[in-house]
């Protein structure tokens, strides 16, 4: 069996995660892959219960409630449905994991990274990708594509304030820097092919394509 490989795509609002995680889920499955495309919050019905009560605008959960939260939600994914698939030789692509816990409770909100970590060891065997995209993108292109995204309102997080956001977005930064063998920095502005062409290049070397 060949063995699975968990990729993470993270960054900020509105980056374009999502589409980026279904356009590489596509690309990989026609490379003849196995693959599972899955999201963070969610990925299992019991933490996809604990997502709509995360992003339910009349919950005020303080950082600590989201932080347990958000590993129970991560424990029940990587327990269900991560774990097994990587055991089954699956590629795993995931949009959020441990990083945006990481800089959204720990870097947008006052908790320390070790806490997070602690959880995270505790609940999901502290279980890490093999490779995570942080996608970076201007700020009129976050806007446009947040417009639209969230033109019936913001969720609960989605809708915090802009310097919460800003120290998320220095957050997401701090942890690329310190992580450079696993993180790996996307241009995201531009359309989403475009976007999509430069993370499948930095997935050559393990596709096996070379350089």
């Amino acid at each position: 069996m060949s063995m699975g490989r968990f990729i993470s795509l993270e960054g900020g609002e509105g980056v374009g995660k999502s589409t980026q995680a279904q356009m590489l889920a596509e690309t990989l499955r026609g490379r003849g892959l196995d693959v599972l495309l899955t999201r963070e919050p969610g990925g299992t019905p019991g933490a996809e219960a604990i997502r709509a009560l995360l992003l339910d605008t009349q919950f005020d959960w303080d950082a600590s409630a989201e932080a347990l939260l958000f590993a129970a939600a991560r424990s029940d994914h990587v327990a269900n449905t991560i774990a097994p698939a990587l055991d089954r030789g699956e590629w795993v692509v995931c949009d959020r994991f441990i990083d945006s816990s990481r800089a959204y409770q720990a870097g947008g909100d006052d908790l320390s990274d070790d806490a997070i970590l602690s959880l995270h060891t505790i609940g999901s065997m502290a279980l890490m990708p093999d490779v995570t995209f942080l996608l970076h993108a201007d700020g009129d292109d976050i806007a446009a594509r947040l417009a639209q995204r969230d033109s019936d309102g913001s969720d609960r997080i989605g809708g915090k304030p802009a310097d919460y956001h800003a120290r998320v977005a220095q957050r997401f930064r701090d942890l690329a820097g310190s992580d450079p063998e696993r993180f790996v920095l996307i241009d995201a502005n531009g359309p989403p092919d475009a976007v999509h062409e430069r993370i499948v290049r930095a997935l050559a070397s393990m596709l096996g394509e070379g350089g």
